[in-house]
C-alpha cells in the first residue's frame, strides 16, 4: 500500500489524466507513455511528463524494459494507493490538495457517465443515494476491509482494454 502524505504529494494525482492513467495502472495494467495517452486522450509525450511527475512520488514505476528500447513500459507502484495526512502539513494545505484531487476525480466520472450514456442505448441513468454513517475507528476499519474484499471479488484484474464485451 503507497499512501500519500503532505500535500504536495497529494496534489500530483490532481489531474484528470493522471487520474485516469492511475485508475488504469492499478488495475493491473502495463502501458508504455503512448499507450496511455491514447487512453486519457493527450499526446505521448504530455503523457510522459505525467508518468515521471507521478513516477517522483512512487505512485507508478518503470516495467521491464521491453526488446524496442524506445519503448518504455510503466506499472503500478503499489497494489493500492490511499491518501493519508502528514502531521507536518497545516490543515488548509492538505484540503487544498485533497479537495483539487477529489475535483479531478468527479470530471472524470462525470465524463465516463456522460459517454455511457450516450453509446449505451440501454443505459437509463445511474441510481444515487445519500446518506451519512456514525463510524467508530474500528468500524470504519471494518467497512474498508469489507468493501475492499467485496470490490477486489469483482474487479478479478480488469482494465479498460481487458474486460467483458458487456461490461
Amino acid at each position: 500500500v503507497l499512501t500519500l502524505t503532505g500535500p504536495r504529494a497529494i496534489r500530483a494525482i490532481a489531474h484528470e489524466a493522471r487520474q485516469q492513467v492511475i485508475d488504469e495502472l492499478y488495475s493491473g495494467s502495463v502501458l508504455t507513455a503512448t499507450e496511455a495517452a491514447r487512453i486519457c486522450g493527450l499526446s505521448p509525450s504530455a503523457m510522459s511528463y505525467h508518468l515521471r511527475a507521478l513516477e517522483k512520488w512512487g505512485i507508478v514505476v518503470r516495467d521491464q524494459d521491453s526488446s524496442d528500447g524506445r519503448e518504455r513500459p510503466w506499472r503500478a507502484g503499489a497494489d493500492d494507493l490511499r491518501l493519508g495526512r502528514d502531521d507536518q502539513a497545516p490543515g488548509t494545505s492538505m484540503r487544498q490538495a485533497t479537495n483539487a484531487v477529489i475535483s479531478a476525480l468527479m470530471a472524470g466520472l462525470n465524463k465516463a457517465v456522460d459517454a455511457w450514456l450516450e453509446s449505451d442505448p440501454r443505459a437509463r441513468g445511474a441510481s444515487l443515494s445519500r446518506g451519512r454513517l456514525y463510524l467508530t475507528d474500528d468500524e470504519a476499519a471494518a467497512l474498508n476491509k469489507d468493501l475492499d474484499a467485496l470490490i477486489r471479488r469483482y474487479d478479478a484484474g480488469r482494465t479498460s482494454r481487458d474486460k467483458p464485451v458487456d461490461a
